[in-house]
């Protein structure tokens, strides 16, 4: 079996988050941790590959120090690490990313691919399923369990105070929610093996059947009006009354504001 996952390096926010002057995220000045999401998709791979002898691969999008990511993921037992960074690709929305993950896929070999649900610096939960488009092949996503069954996976898929049982041959794609499972942590022979493996580096020529006018910034749908930090609010009023006081004072801030 042959498993491709799909990770992404995000901005650790509390850190802070910085802005390029076209409102694009600049992730070159901000410390950066792996998606959860996509963290417990490398983990259910890992117990694939405990349990079936799987061949697991990762592959993420962006800019030279993704490869940081890559490291830690093979640390924690992936094969090989593949990372796709070109100037071209830069400032990608959804569409764009999954182009071009989709034509980076398609120089591989595999029976499942599986990503996270969604990046906590983006939340849209596009990328997967429009991989999974791009590809052409089945796509079941919210997956809170994960089995494999001959050719087939056999999906728990989260919805709402239940759960779909859903089945799907061979390739299709997954998306992983954080609560799948609990990541292991990187072992110290993880972590030297890691740091002396070769990263596989691809540019836009290594896309397979993708269009200049899907890629990078130019070829993103979605456009930025406008981007900021959260807003820091202020301390606010502060009164010391008692229980009947402060209901009176609290209904007459309501009326005076016309919210009752």
């Amino acid at each position: 079996m042959k498993i491709v996952v799909c990770i992404k390096q995000v901005p650790d926010t509390k850190g802070g988050v910085k802005f390029n002057p076209d409102g694009t995220l600049n992730r070159a000045a901000m410390l950066t941790i792996m998606n959860p999401d996509d963290k417990a998709g490398l983990e259910a791979a890992l117990r694939l590959k405990d349990k079936y002898g799987a061949e697991v691969t990762v592959i993420t999008m962006g800019l030279p120090k993704a490869e940081d990511v890559l490291r830690e993921a093979m640390a924690m037992g992936a094969d090989k690490g593949i990372l796709v960074t070109d100037r071209v690709l830069g400032g990608a929305d959804t569409w764009a990313t999954s182009q071009t993950l989709a034509g980076a896929i398609r120089n591989l070999e595999y029976d499942l691919i599986i990503t996270g649900r969604q990046a906590i610096d983006g939340d849209t939960a596009q990328v997967g399923p429009q991989i999974s488009e791009h590809l052409g092949i089945p796509v079941i996503s919210y997956a809170q369990k994960i089995e494999v069954e001959d050719d087939s996976v056999i999906v728990e898929r989260q919805f709402d105070d239940r759960y779909h049982v859903l089945k799907a041959k061979m390739p299709c794609l997954i998306t992983a929610l954080a609560e799948l499972n609990e990541p292991r942590y990187m072992t110290p022979g993880g972590i030297f093996d890691a740091n002396k493996a070769e990263i596989t580096v691809w540019g836009r020529n290594d896309l397979v059947d993708v269009d200049d006018s899907n890629l990078g910034l130019k070829g993103s749908p979605t456009q930025i009006a406008k981007a900021s930090d959260k807003v820091r609010k202020g301390a606010g009023e502060k009164v010391t009354l008692d229980p009947a006081e402060s209901v009176d004072y609290i209904m007459n801030k309501l009326k005076e504001k016309h919210v009752i």
